[in-house]
């Protein structure tokens, strides 16, 4: 009964503020001697300002009396139907003014009706692999693996491939964060704009070298600011195979806290301007650096008419479950398909990360050793403390079965015997003498290890897309379609931890601000969409 009456005494004392306050105003309107000297001329202008203040304000005043009146039709509510805590509390009034309801302690439910959802009102989706059942069962402890910590020890028998060869590909990159440590401008000037300029020569050095490319922010900007030369040479290169544009998005967008309409924008930003100045469309997608990944992007890309995609920042105890399954790709199905039309065939990176101590093979000591930007002499070593060798004649024997060990135990996770081994980090590529320490050295260990059939692999650079057909054709099935025996997998990849407790969650809720500013841009941007398509129908 005290509560009530707070309640109504409250709500009563704002009403009369309000109302007294309208008076005051009125009043002084009516009594302010400056305007009696002007003749009691009042301008329409102000007079309609005024009445149209005095409106709002009755319409804030009605929907004051709703909400107390709501306040405390609800906190009668509860007090009738005895909606207390469990120690018998009733709500209660915060240091800060809000009514706290205090924690009942019994699980709610919900109810969902199938004429709420269309979805269920159909049978579910077929998959060998509910990601739910996966997070269901695995302990997400983080024992050590050994040289792979967060895995296990790979081991293989030397005459595996003696009857089909290990086909590696080598596929050089360069992630560019439109925007991270430095502006967006700043990374062009300092970095972008170099690494772009160094394709177009370093490529057409050697027809057997390839590059893959990702986000078109950068490379329209880059394409403003080149002259015609740079241009024909580049779309040369496209044409022709060596590079590859890969998902073709404005930017790698994030797969988490993004509405699926910035997605799909920026997605149809980089696709038009693929079409307008080079008349080309991607085929497969690559995402290195999204914290996480959604379901919504590959149901996205498929829609877009890619036909594989490749994803990496996956929690490392999904990882090393799907490798000791050799589960690592699979046909990526929504969870509301109850047939094939949305699947899209997908590649998780098994490791750690995407640079180059984590990529081709288990052991990030061995592999560092591979990495040649980090040569002694420059700017970035290998922190296990063991360099990089220039390959020479004298070493490349060593070099090219130390390098084949780890082709073969990460060949291992996989069903085929064929191998993607991604050749890059953050930004690489930005000065002349890495394309020639990482081309030059990676040639000359192919040569060696194609020349020695005893070795069994076939190595050599190649695009994301070269990887993925070479997979189709060793399965013998269509680009895109399901090998045999391979799964099909429904649902997403959240929350993302790249190593013991470290879950990249933070920023689900961090910048509100922010996040809140871009969702209010995005709806005008979406009606602007509608309209200006409207108009283009219209027309």
């Amino acid at each position: 009964m005290k509560l009530r009456k707070q309640v109504t005494v409250c709500g009563g004392a704002i009403f009369c503020v309000a109302v007294f306050s309208l008076y005051l105003m009125l009043d002084r309107v009516q009594h302010d001697p400056a305007r009696r000297q002007n003749g009691g001329n009042f301008p329409r202008s102000q007079i309609s300002v005024l009445q149209n203040r005095i409106e709002q304000l009755e319409q804030l005043l009605e929907e004051n009396h709703q909400i107390i009146s709501h306040i405390k039709d609800s906190v009668m509510e509860l007090t009738d139907t005895g909606a207390v805590s469990p120690s018998g509390h009733l709500p209660f009034r915060s240091a800060n003014g809000s009514w706290v309801l205090p924690f009942d302690g019994r699980p709610t439910f919900l109810a969902v009706k199938p004429q709420d959802c269309q979805a269920a009102l159909g049978s579910h989706g077929q998959a060998d692999v509910q990601m739910l059942d996966v997070y269901s069962i695995l302990k997400f402890d983080n024992p050590d693996g050994g040289v792979w910590k967060q895995g296990f020890d790979i081991t293989y028998e030397p005459d595996e491939w003696d009857y089909e060869p290990l086909q590696v590909f080598v596929v050089p990159h360069s992630h560019n964060d439109p925007g991270w440590i430095k502006t967006f401008d700043k990374y062009f000037t300092d970095q972008t704009q170099h690494i772009l300029n160094n394709m177009v020569v370093k490529l057409a050095e050697d027809p057997r070298r390839k590059f893959i490319w990702s986000e078109i922010s950068f490379f329209s900007k880059w394409w403003e600011t080149a002259d015609i030369h740079k241009q024909e040479a580049m779309r040369k290169l496209i044409l022709g195979g060596q590079l590859e544009i890969v998902t073709g998005g404005w930017v790698m967008t994030d797969e988490a806290n993004a509405h699926y309409f910035a997605m799909i924008d920026q997605l149809i930003e980089g696709h038009q301007w693929l079409e307008r100045n080079l008349g080309i469309t991607p085929r497969s997608g690559w995402a290195v650096d999204p914290f996480g990944h959604s379901a919504t992007m590959s149901y996205l890309l498929k829609r877009a008419n890619l036909t594989s995609m490749l994803i990496q920042r996956v929690h490392y105890s999904i990882k090393k479950h799907f490798a000791s399954t050799r589960s690592l790709e699979f046909m990526w199905r929504q969870a509301w398909d109850t047939g094939s039309n949305t699947d899209i065939f997908c590649h998780m990176m098994p490791f750690y990360s995407y640079d180059v101590p984590h990529t081709c093979g288990p052991d990030p000591k061995i592999c560092c050793q591979f990495d040649f930007k980090r040569l002694p002499g420059g700017r970035i070593n290998c922190p296990w403390k063991v360099p990089p060798k220039v390959v020479v004649e004298a070493n490349v024997a060593e070099r090219a079965h130390l390098l084949l060990d780890q082709y073969r135990k990460k060949s291992k996770l996989y069903r085929s015997k064929v191998l993607l081994v991604p050749l890059g980090d953050d930004f690489r590529y930005d000065k002349a003498l890495e394309w020639d320490q990482q081309y030059t050295n990676y040639q000359k260990l192919f040569d060696y290890m194609n020349s020695h059939p005893e070795m069994h692999v076939q190595a050599q650079f190649g695009t994301l897309t070269d990887y993925f057909n070479a997979v189709y054709k060793a399965h013998g099935v269509a680009q895109g379609s399901r090998p045999a025996d391979y799964p099909v997998l429904s649902g997403d990849f959240f929350a993302y931890a790249d190593r013991e407790d470290h879950y990249w969650t933070g920023y689900y809720t961090s910048r509100p601000f922010y996040k809140s500013l871009d969702r209010v841009i995005e709806s005008h941007l979406s009606m602007f969409t509608r309209v200006h398509h409207h108009n283009k129908k219209a027309v």
